[in-house]
């Protein structure tokens, strides 16, 4: 099935030097930009990171410092990815929770700020979780019949989430799925406002999920000893927890949602 697009849709995949969001880099980074007219374009860039790589990231994607020393880093491609993303819906698997916050934190260290708001984000994993419950290559095999060649290339995985989606979209056409409500309703559908919804677990104000909206659309937290209060009722109640939330590591995103709503309060 052929996707129903009124904007482009960019599936992308990245190869980083590890798994921390708000500290590891991108490696790697392939988009395939798929257009309203059904027209295909890919892009590769192949990044020094200048921060090291992990052993065990090398023996996943087999990238090691020496190999990237020639190429640019990501500052010096920024703008040029930036703008291939422009105007774009952004589509991937495992995405909402590793390659778009990853994506993001390089933007916010060279001043760019990747605005996702306004761009749809489908998460062809979490499509396939909640109606199969397989990864990547198992996906691959489970939907298109055929075994993933080059698994974990930025390329090939990158394809691979193109193809899947096509396939589930019509594998699903007439599949009801009930979610933890015990709603019901038709969830693969043609539309890309229909998978991002169906794409996302909770409606994240950031992108870790660490602050979530709750059911009046205020930012909530949604970990540590002030889980499910707000963040606008924190802010007031205990001052020195936006302080001590910026000194902490958590993503730059992150930080720049709490100063977002702290400075909306004075």
């Amino acid at each position: 099935m052929n996707l129903n697009l009124k904007k482009p849709l960019a599936f992308f995949d990245i190869e980083a030097t590890g798994l921390s969001t708000n500290k590891d880099r991108i490696i790697e980074i392939c988009v395939l930009k798929i257009s309203p007219n059904g027209m295909e374009e890919a892009k590769t860039w192949l990044l020094n990171p200048d921060y090291p790589i992990s052993e065990e990231a090398t023996q996943v994607h087999g990238y090691t410092n020496e190999d990237l020393l020639d190429k640019p880093t990501f500052k010096h491609k920024a703008k040029e990815i930036y703008e291939y993303f422009k105007g774009c819906d952004i589509a991937g698997y495992n995405s909402l929770k590793y390659d778009i916050p990853i994506l993001v934190e390089e933007f916010l260290r060279v001043d760019i700020d990747f605005e996702i708001k306004k761009r749809k984000l489908i998460d062809v994993q979490n499509i396939f979780m909640k109606m199969e419950q397989r990864t990547l290559t198992a996906a691959y095999k489970f939907y298109l019949g055929k075994t993933l060649d080059n698994a974990h290339s930025a390329e090939a995985d990158t394809i691979a989430t193109y193809e899947i989606l096509k396939s589930q979209l019509d594998r699903y056409a007439e599949v009801e799925y009930t979610d933890r409500q015990g709603e019901k309703s038709i969830p693969v559908v043609n539309d890309m406002q229909e998978l991002h919804e169906f794409s996302m677990h909770n409606k994240n104000a950031d992108l870790s999920g660490q602050i979530i909206y709750n059911k009046e659309g205020m930012e909530t937290f949604n970990f540590g000893k002030y889980k499910g209060q707000t963040v606008v009722d924190i802010f007031k109640k205990d001052p020195s927890y936006y302080s001590w939330m910026m000194k902490a590591d958590f993503p730059q995103f992150t930080k720049k949602l709490l100063t977002t709503i702290k400075l909306k309060m004075i």
